[in-house]
């Protein structure tokens, strides 16, 4: 699902109105209607009151024709302006004449006062202030208004975005950010949504349709995309009936070191899981029970060395290596690293120490095969680029990075973002309980497997951390957050491969009683 600008939403909505030949009144109207009816379908009727601030602007519009309907059916609406400016938009205007036909409790105009209505803690608020527009930081009296909202602990319904939210920077205070509990989206995901220094401006949200025109869609280019299920399912390569082992490929994993060899066995386990054909590991030579006790299905090559990696020598031929993984940073470790990237060709997957040691030694970047994936946390991230000042510019600079490296880039997280080129794919997949060790050496195995089969570097990422997260996802309904741990992970990816194709169940019709 594509991601756009707010300068792209804009021209969404002209295209829209002129294809359908509809007004920018009649557009609102639709947006208005469709939140109305999500309320609507939820609360039934209760009478719980409704506190709907509306700015003066198009979001305030739609936050007066939410207030008219819901007068209309019978609800305890009250409505307010937030009011601190004569630059009223049309269609503001047109509505707020509109809800005046429907009651004669006409909106309430809050003035640049503190003059904040009493909200208890069981009512609930919509949040219709500001929109997508938003250029500047909130006046103190709307900031006042916002932690108002927030002392109120009310459940809070925001308005396609909760206001005071840019849609393409950070906020510089969050008190001047309405904090949500929910937002309903207008037919695109935002950015903000997904981004840590953002995203805690609304617990949950989802997209309300408004007949966004399909066709300006389809056609415009995107810096970012929403990764799901229906993005991925294409770019899965069934398996023939006559294929064999050698068809899908040879994982070769590197690392390890006295301590660390976990997380080698679940790199492998990983990368067998997902389908590779054969998986060898790399490991010192402390680690060779373990490797063949606990995963027999791999083939183990060790280093001349018991406790680390000090010279990678093999005389297999590898589809693609995973290196990185429990490798550690001695010197001869990271010797041994340089002397390997300096011959060879093979594609790489890079991970954990492997990032760390070509962090202390830029120059070796440029000894990485092309379009190599490398799969930071944000710590490792950080001694690759550099400090950023906030998401936007942490995303600025690690596009920057992959353009001048070749490389892609996965930056690990709640919403693991990775950067190709000129794009940002957020993955919609994963949970709490996949902050646990050995996690990210899974999602190594994992793209290091899918390289292998013959998916290509962008796909083998995109598509092996949708899996990640989602097997995490099934996991978690019979772990819980606590106790998933790395290895769930792996035990789930075949019913995360089973989930693909599973059809969504049709919706069960209500027997009358007799």
């Amino acid at each position: 699902m594509k991601i756009f600008s707010k300068e792209q939403i804009y021209e969404g909505d002209r295209i829209t109105a002129a294809k359908q030949n509809i007004t920018s009144t009649d557009l609102m109207e639709r947006a208005g209607i469709q939140i109305f009816n999500w309320l609507h379908l939820r609360m039934q009727g209760a009478q719980v009151p409704i506190h709907i601030f509306c700015g003066i602007g198009n979001n305030g519009g739609d936050g007066l024709v939410i207030a008219r309907h819901l007068i209309s059916h019978g609800y305890n609406v009250i409505t307010y302006v937030v009011n601190c400016s004569d630059k009223r938009s049309k269609d503001f205007l047109i509505n707020y004449d509109r809800i005046k036909t429907v009651t004669k409790d006409w909106p309430i105009l809050l003035s640049c006062n503190e003059d904040f209505p009493s909200i208890n803690r069981d009512d609930i608020i919509v949040d219709a202030v500001f929109g997508i527009g938003l250029n500047r930081a909130a006046d103190k009296w709307v900031k006042n208004l916002f932690m108002h909202f927030r002392k109120s602990e009310a459940y809070t319904l925001a308005v396609d975005m909760p206001s005071g939210l840019y849609a393409d920077q950070v906020p510089e205070d969050e008190d001047g950010v309405v904090w949500a509990n929910h937002t309903l989206s207008f037919a695109i995901p935002k950015l903000v949504f997904f981004l840590p220094d953002t995203a805690k401006y609304t617990q949950q949200w989802e997209l309300i349709d408004i007949g966004f025109d399909q066709e300006y869609i389809y056609n415009t280019n995107t810096d970012a995309e929403l990764i799901g299920k229906y993005e991925v399912l294409p770019m899965y390569k069934p398996r023939e009936k006559f294929a064999h082992k050698g068809t899908f490929g040879h994982s070769l994993i590197i690392g390890g070191s006295y301590g660390k060899i976990g997380a080698v066995v679940l790199a492998s386990k990983a990368a067998l899981s997902i389908g590779a054909g054969l998986v060898t590991s790399y490991i010192p030579k402390c680690g060779y029970q373990v490797l063949q006790s606990s995963f027999p299905e791999a083939m183990v090559i060790t280093d001349v060395d018991e406790n680390n990696i000090t010279k990678i020598t093999y005389d297999i031929s590898p589809t693609v290596i995973g290196i990185g993984v429990g490798i550690g940073t001695s010197k001869e470790t990271k010797l041994a690293f340089e002397a390997f990237l300096k011959t060879n060709k093979i594609p790489l997957v890079v991970d954990a120490d492997g990032l760390n040691i070509l962090a202390s030694k830029k120059s070796l970047l440029k000894l990485l095969p092309e379009y190599s994936v490398l799969t930071p946390h944000p710590k490792e991230l950080e001694r690759l680029i550099g400090k950023w000042s906030d998401d936007f510019d942490k995303l600025k600079k690690t596009k920057t990075f992959c353009k001048k490296h070749k490389v892609v880039v996965v930056i690990k997280g709640a919403n693991t973002i990775t950067v190709f080129q000129d794009k940002f794919y957020v993955n919609s997949t994963g949970n709490p309980g996949m902050a646990t060790a050995g996690s990210g050496d899974v999602l190594t195995g994992i793209i290091t497997g899918l390289l292998a089969q013959g998916y290509d570097p962008l796909t083998a990422t995109l598509f092996g951390v949708y899996m990640h997260g989602r097997s995490a996802d099934i996991a978690l309904e019979d772990y819980g957050y606590q106790s998933l741990i790395a290895s769930h992970i792996i035990n789930y990816l075949g019913e995360a491969y089973l989930d693909l194709f599973k059809q969504p169940e049709p919706p069960q019709e209500e027997q009358t009683p007799q």
